[in-house]
């Protein structure tokens, strides 16, 4: 029989790309979510409110959150992606889960060297970053995938965003240029499937490309435009000043994401085979233990 694995999230960009690896590594795909993934079945959930069927699965892999700076309300942010964890971890029992995270669980920088999986995970400027942390302890027993800033074919939020920094023909940035982690949307999705197929050990995993980028490089690269810089106390001050709209241009989260210089310690990832190729074979299948 076909390893079946259930995908939370899949019509998203992360979520679509992980059904898309999964299939093409001969996995049958079950699509959990509000919409159907790029290929498999799809199974309606709802991940605000509804424990999902995960009786017919050997494995889970759950990408679906809400997303966003300023985003949704925190009561938005604790029923799916707090609430919403501890539903899909409790549904998939002793199956394999690999719960996928973020970066922004750790506590805000300056980051003077690469961040390990014991940075401390408090303190976090954004309601998704607090509501990610908080999903981590919903998942005992769980591989935790820690990415930062997702990037590939059909990115909806991290070029769009740098879009908008955007103005007569520069990109406007702030505070000096710093080093950072990127991680690609087809490294994330290679994780989450050879962590089960690799039986990683439960933990939490930073998941990035291995090289280090310049920010001011990667970004003039990526949108084709030169790059002029402001004083990063500017940019925060602006950033304090529009708090109180209903969709600020600017946060100081996101000024964070810019100027903290975040480069992940990739060290554990490393150890249990990400960069090593190609990828495994099939893992077991899941077999229910007795009652």
């Amino acid at each position: 029989m076909t390893f079946r694995v259930a995908v939370t999230g899949a019509s998203g960009f992360c979520g679509g790309a992980v059904a898309q690896m999964a299939a093409g590594r001969g996995w049958e795909v079950v699509c959990l979510g509000r919409r159907p993934g790029p290929v498999g079945t799809h199974r309606r959930w709802d991940a605000a409110s509804e424990t999902p069927d995960l009786s017919d699965v050997d494995a889970v892999v759950h990408l679906a959150a809400a997303v966003g700076d300023p985003g949704p309300s925190e009561r938005v942010f604790q029923a799916v992606n707090v609430d919403g964890t501890a539903r899909v971890a409790g549904a998939a029992g002793s199956r394999p889960f690999v719960h996928v995270s973020s970066a922004s669980v750790y506590a805000p920088g300056p980051y003077p060297v690469p961040v390990r999986e014991d940075h401390p995970t408090g303190g976090q400027r954004s309601a998704y970053g607090r509501s990610k942390a908080a999903a981590e302890h919903r998942a005992p027993g769980a591989v935790i995938l820690r990415p930062r800033a997702v990037y590939g074919p059909g990115d909806p939020h991290l070029l769009p965003r740098l879009r908008r920094a955007q103005r007569a023909g520069h990109v406007w940035l702030p505070g000096p240029d710093v080093p950072l982690s990127l991680t690609s949307v087809n490294l994330l999705a290679r994780a989450c499937l050879d962590a089960i197929a690799n039986a990683w050990p439960p933990g939490a995993y930073n998941i990035a490309d291995p090289i280090t980028y310049r920010r001011d490089q990667v970004i003039a690269d990526a949108l084709g435009a030169p790059i002029r810089h402001v004083p990063a106390a500017a940019a925060r001050a602006l950033a304090f000043a529009a708090r109180a709209t209903p969709t600020p241009v600017l946060t100081r989260y996101a000024v964070d994401q810019l100027t903290d210089g975040m480069v992940l310690n990739t060290t554990k990832s490393t150890a249990v085979g990400l960069f090593a190729t190609p990828h495994p074979s099939l893992p077991t299948r899941h077999k229910p233990k007795p009652d």
